[in-house]
């Protein structure tokens, strides 16, 4: 990684999970998707996954056990469970009385103690991190942009969807269920914003007829961390991403690409 520098600051180590579901209809699984409100200072008004930094406190209750996996990694995961809970009202990667209502209460007590450790005790949940599946990771340090974040993306289901989601009207102002394919259309039709890494992915993701699917690429392909790099060999410089990490198109005209 280059030094940070105003202009190529360091990376903030985030997280963000694909929650699928199946679709009721017997199409393509929707995924949850939200879109975060115009005064964040990252993507702000964009439409993104669910997910946020790794707080120290996310460090701090990975080290309390052996998940299985390096602290970091762990760390990262517990990310993904606070900020879902936190942006969406969704309890995922928890085991125990996991109900609607007693998802809700506790994303209340999330907002006021601002820690996951203290949830699970008081709900009497464990994280079951086995839920989440690895996916991808992004890292746009050689784009000259204000913040960056070095963000680790997770595969989760639902199954059938029967959830009660509800977004926080301060990151998120809303939530909603689409496809893959359906989420690019509305792009397409200019009713959402995508960042650049949120539209690459969901094209990856348009390719999975259901969760096994993505699962199985996901677990064939190993993660690697994906740094776009501008080509400028031709006359309108491109924004590309490595070839081999399962993902169909791997360029866009850097004049299109929006960013956070």
């Amino acid at each position: 990684m280059t030094d940070a520098s105003p202009q190529n600051p360091e990376a903030i180590p985030a997280a963000t999970v694909v929650i699928f579901r199946d679709n009721k209809a017997g199409d393509a699984p929707e995924i949850l998707m939200q879109i975060r409100s115009k005064t964040m200072k990252f993507a702000g008004g964009m439409a993104v996954f669910p997910g946020g930094r790794v707080d120290d406190a996310d460090f701090a209750l990975a080290e309390t056990q052996d998940f299985g996996m390096p602290v970091d990694e762990a760390a990262h995961q517990i990310a993904a469970v606070r900020e879902t809970l936190e942006e969406t009202g969704l309890a995922i990667g928890l085991t125990g009385e996991v109900t609607a209502a007693r998802a809700k209460a506790a994303c209340a007590r999330l907002h006021e103690v601002k820690a996951l450790a203290p949830i699970l005790e008081e709900f009497g949940w464990t994280l079951d991190l086995a839920q989440f599946t690895p996916f991808a990771r992004w890292n746009p340090q050689n784009e000259r942009i204000p913040r960056v974040y070095d963000t680790r993306f997770y595969l989760a289901n639902v199954g059938t969807g029967d959830v009660e989601i509800e977004a926080d009207n301060s990151e998120t102002t809303r939530l909603f269920w689409v496809t893959a394919q359906g989420a690019l259309d509305m792009a397409e039709a200019r009713e959402i914003k995508l960042i650049f890494p949120t539209r690459r992915n969901l094209e990856r993701l348009a390719l999975f007829a259901n969760f096994g699917e993505a699962k199985a690429q996901a677990e064939a392909i190993p993660v690697k961390t994906i740094i776009p790099q501008v080509d400028d060999r031709n006359d309108k410089p491109m924004l590309t991403i490595m070839e081999d990490a399962g993902y169909p198109i791997t360029s866009e005209l850097l004049e299109t690409v929006m960013r956070g």
